[in-house]
């Protein structure tokens, strides 16, 4: 009952109503109680709107990975560790769940609610602040376990859509093909090196790691065909050679400012705003 009570509008409007309507202190001016109510009421629907922006990205968010997993005919990516789609909802979920709590919290002034979810977005930020540390500490394995998710993912080519879209975007936007080099597209059944292999694309990679000439008006999708039983130095006349791991390591450092930027901004985003 008293947690009841303390988040209860009728308890909030009263507190407020007091504020307004009790007699300034001796040397309080009545225009400092004013800009002090619409300074509250500035912090207040701040919080809302922000709190309200990310709500509807969480429901996006949940929207899209309820189709992405609708969509499928079979879970196809069993042998990666997370589901993409089942990622996408478990965190919009989450999103959904927080944003609405302090949308709610802001709009009816409850004080615990708003206490609730400033220490929830606290946790989070202890939590961004130590996952950061960790992949910096543990670079090494981390690294690791990225070229292994990488390398299942190749292994996955043509089974998943989604994952394939994923795959060609890297690689056409980094201009890199495979995760260590070419030759790792060998891994996947439909591109090994092997004689028993009937594919069309045996030894070959796929159309994203080619390289496309400015004059070309006729895009040539078997080019990749055969090129990996080619020394790197010919197959770089046709291919993207370079592995799309190192390529994500030197967009990352040659954007660290950016990165650095949109990842403290995000953080400011969940410092805990002062409630009035």
């Amino acid at each position: 009952m008293l947690q009841l009570e303390c988040c209860s509008w009728n308890a909030a409007a009263g507190m407020l109503q007091q504020v307004d309507t009790r007699p300034a202190a001796p040397g309080t001016s009545s225009l400092f109680l004013t800009d002090t109510m619409r300074g509250y009421r500035g912090v207040k629907y701040t919080l809302f709107f922000f709190c309200y922006c990310f709500w509807v990205v969480s429901a996006v968010l949940i929207a899209v990975g309820i189709y992405a997993k609708v969509a499928k005919e079979k879970d196809v990516v069993d042998t990666l560790t997370v589901d993409p789609a089942l990622l996408l909802i478990v965190i919009g979920s989450l999103m959904f769940l927080i944003t609405f709590l302090g949308c709610f919290a802001a709009l009816r002034n409850a004080t615990c609610l708003l206490k609730m979810f400033l220490s929830i977005l606290a946790v989070v930020l202890i939590l961004q602040v130590a996952a950061g540390a960790v992949t910096y500490v543990f670079t090494d394995l981390v690294m690791e376990r990225t070229e292994t998710l990488m390398m299942k993912a190749v292994v996955r080519y043509r089974e998943d859509r989604d994952l394939e879209n994923a795959i060609d975007f890297v690689q056409k936007k980094l201009q890199c093909c495979g995760v260590e080099n070419y030759q790792d597209w060998s891994r996947n059944v439909y591109f090994e090196c092997s004689d028993s292999n009937p594919s069309l694309e045996v030894c070959g990679v796929p159309f994203s790691c080619c390289v496309h000439l400015q004059n070309q008006t006729v895009l040539n999708t078997m080019c990749g065909y055969g090129l990996q039983q080619q020394q790197e130095a010919a197959a770089r006349q046709h291919i993207f050679t370079a592995g799309c791991l190192q390529r994500i390591v030197l967009w990352a450092q040659k954007n660290l400012l950016l990165v650095a930027g949109l990842t403290a901004g995000l953080l400011l985003l969940e410092v805990p705003t002062p409630a009035g």
